[in-house]
C-alpha cells in the first residue's frame, strides 16, 4: 500500500463515544472484573432480543460451545457431526470434551449439507438399542466405522446465513441427537418460513451460542452468550461459566464447588461496551443490507464474479460478504485478486482452510467433501464493516473492476 493510500479493514467495531459513560462508571464503581450490574443488563437485553427467558455471558464464543457440549452430555469417546467450513474454535471445544468432530460437507451457502447429514446418519450409522452395564437400554446412533456413538450436532451459520434447521432438527429428532447452534456470527438472522417462522438464530437447537468478538455485528471486544428455551441448562450454564461456585451465602463466603467447572465469566468492562450496542443492532443490520445491495449492483455483470447470497428463507444479519471467483471466467485467480485488493488497501480474506484438512484433524473421519473445497479455493471476503460508506464500496468495486 503506498502512502496517503486509500485504507479500507475487512470488518471493524462501530463504537462510539457514548459508551464512554458506561466504563467511566466501571472504574468509578471498582466492577471491572466479572461481577456488576452490566452484565445483567447485557444478559436481559440479548435474552429479549433473541425471545429466550435468559441468556448467560461468558467469556468468548468458544468459552459458550465448549460449556454447551458438556451440558448437552458429549463425553469423551462420543462423536459431534461438525462442518468442515467453519472457523476452527466451533470444532475444537468437541475435542476440549474427548470427543471426535466427524466432518460434513457445506451447502451453496455455507453452512452444513443437511442432505449429506441425513444420508451420513441414514447409511454410514446404526439407530440400534445399547445396554449398559446396569442393564438399562437406550437407542443410540452408532457410526458403523468408528463403532462410536454420536450425540450431538453443531450446526454453524456461517457469515450471517443460517443453517437448514428444519432440516437438522428432523435428523436430530428422529436419531436422539442433541443440536447445538453456533451462531456467533449471526446474531440477529432469523428465520422467515416454515416451521420456525420468527425464530432468532441461536433459539431453535437445544443450545445456541453468540460472539461479540471484535469483528463480530457488535462486540465487548471478546466475550460470548448462551442462550436455550430450557431455564434448566442455562442455569447449568451459570454454574459451570463461575467455576461451579455454590451459589448460597455461606458456601460462598467458604468458596466451596461442587463441580469441576470453567472461568469462562464475562467482565462488566467487557458488558458495559454491549449493552448500548445491542439497542442499535437493527441499525447496523440495516447498513450491512444497504452495501451489500450496493455491492451486487456495482459487481452485476462481471463475467466471472458472483456475490454470493444469502438464504432466502431467512432474514440475515448479512455479517460477511463472500465475492466467488470463477478464474476462468474472470481470468484472474482469486489470490491474486485478493493480494492486488491488499496492495491497494482493501483489507480482504479467504475462506478459512478447511477444518478437516488442519493438522490436528486430518485423522479424523470426514464424509463426502465436494462444496466446500470449491469454496476455499474461490471465495473472497471484502469489505463488510457497518460504518462502511457508499464511497468505501465504489473504491473497492473500482479496484476489482480493474484488473
Amino acid at each position: 500500500m503506498q502512502k496517503g493510500q486509500k485504507e479500507i479493514p475487512l470488518s471493524v467495531p462501530n463504537l462510539d463515544m457514548e459508551i464512554v459513560d458506561n466504563l467511566k462508571e466501571c472504574i468509578a464503581t471498582g466492577w471491572v472484573s466479572t461481577g456488576g450490574r452490566f452484565i445483567t443488563e447485557f444478559e436481559q437485553k440479548i435474552a429479549k432480543y433473541a425471545g429466550t427467558d435468559d441468556a448467560v455471558s461468558c467469556q468468548s464464543g468458544t468459552a459458550g460451545l465448549h460449556t454447551a457440549l458438556r451440558i448437552l452430555g458429549v463425553q469423551a469417546g462420543d462423536e459431534v457431526i461438525v462442518p468442515t467450513l467453519t472457523f476452527i474454535a466451533a470444532v475444537n471445544p468437541v475435542v476440549y470434551q474427548g470427543a471426535y468432530p466427524v466432518f460434513v460437507d457445506c451447502d451453496e451457502y455455507f453452512c452444513i449439507d443437511t442432505d449429506k447429514l441425513a444420508k451420513f446418519c441414514d447409511e454410514e450409522c446404526e439407530f440400534k438399542n445399547i445396554k449398559d452395564a446396569a442393564g438399562n437400554v437406550e437407542r443410540k446412533l452408532i457410526n458403523k466405522k468408528s463403532g462410536r456413538r454420536i450425540r450431538a450436532i453443531i450446526a454453524v451459520h456461517v457469515f450471517g446465513n443460517m443453517a437448514n434447521m428444519e432440516a437438522v432438527m428432523g435428523i436430530a429428532e428422529k436419531y436422539g441427537l442433541a443440536v447445538l447452534e453456533d451462531a456467533t456470527e449471526a446474531l440477529g438472522s432469523y428465520v422467515t418460513e416454515g416451521r420456525y417462522r420468527g425464530a432468532k438464530a441461536g433459539t431453535i437447537g437445544d443450545i445456541g451460542v453468540y460472539s461479540f468478538n471484535a469483528n463480530k455485528i457488535i462486540t465487548t471486544g471478546g466475550g460470548g452468550m448462551i442462550v436455550s428455551r430450557s431455564q434448566k441448562y442455562l442455569d447449568q450454564a451459570r454454574y459451570l461459566t463461575i467455576t461451579a461456585k455454590e451459589a448460597s451465602p455461606e458456601e460462598a463466603l467458604h468458596f466451596v464447588h461442587n463441580d469441576i467447572g470453567y472461568n469462562y465469566r464475562m467482565t462488566n468492562l467487557q458488558a458495559a461496551l454491549g449493552v448500548s450496542q445491542i439497542d442499535k443492532l437493527e441499525e447496523f443490520i440495516s447498513i450491512k443490507e444497504r452495501n451489500f445491495n450496493r455491492y451486487a449492483k456495482c459487481l452485476a455483470g462481471i463475467e466471472g464474479l458472483k456475490l454470493l447470497a444469502f438464504i432466502p428463507t431467512i432474514r440475515s444479519n448479512k455479517w460477511f460478504y463472500a465475492l466467488y471467483v470463477d478464474e476462468e471466467k474472470f481470468g484472474e485467480k482469486r489470490d491474486a485478486l485478493m493480494h492486488r485488493l491488499i496492495d491497494s488497501g482493501v483489507q480482504c480474506r479467504p475462506v478459512w482452510k478447511l477444518t478437516h484438512t488442519q493438522k490436528a484433524y486430518a485423522e479424523m473421519q470426514n464424509y463426502e467433501i465436494e462444496k466446500a473445497y470449491d469454496y476455499e479455493k474461490n471465495v473472497l471476503n471484502i469489505p463488510c464493516s457497518t460504518n462502511l460508506t457508499e464511497e468505501d464500496v465504489e473504491y473497492v468495486c473500482e479496484i476489482i473492476k480493474g484488473r
